[in-house]
């Protein structure tokens, strides 16, 4: 099973931005399901932002035009880069992958095995 492990947490102010990494400890460049999803506290898991091997991207609503996910083969490192962050972006953010997936969404993202999160936290 793949291994994930998140960095780039941290503490902002209304406005800032974040960049989370995310070390991937092997995947084939075929077949795979990336992302991040989020979850605070008393809230469901939501999925941010997903990539598939295909190239596919997507966003959940409330982070479109603010966040952006990109993955660096040669590093074997996802990022999410979060601009314009706002007090609802506070949350535990999770990694999560899996590889020779059919499917690839954002709510299938919250079901793949992750990494042990980061806590993000914007305040006014």
């Amino acid at each position: 099973q793949v291994q994930l492990v998140e960095s780039g947490g941290g503490s902002v102010q209304s406005g800032g931005s974040l960049r989370l990494s995310c070390g991937v400890s092997e995947y084939t460049y075929s077949h795979y399901c990336m992302g991040w999803f989020r979850q605070a506290p008393g809230k469901e898991r939501e999925g941010v932002a997903v990539i598939d091997s295909d190239g596919k991207l997507n966003y959940a609503d409330s982070v479109k035009g603010r966040f952006t996910i990109s993955l660096d083969n040669a590093k074997n490192t996802l990022y999410l880069q979060m601009n314009s962050l706002k007090p609802e972006d506070t949350a535990t953010y999770y990694c999560a992958a899996e590889m020779g997936v059919i499917r690839c969404g954002l709510v299938v993202l919250t079901t793949l095995p992750r990494g042990r999160g980061t806590q993000v936290t914007v305040s006014s």
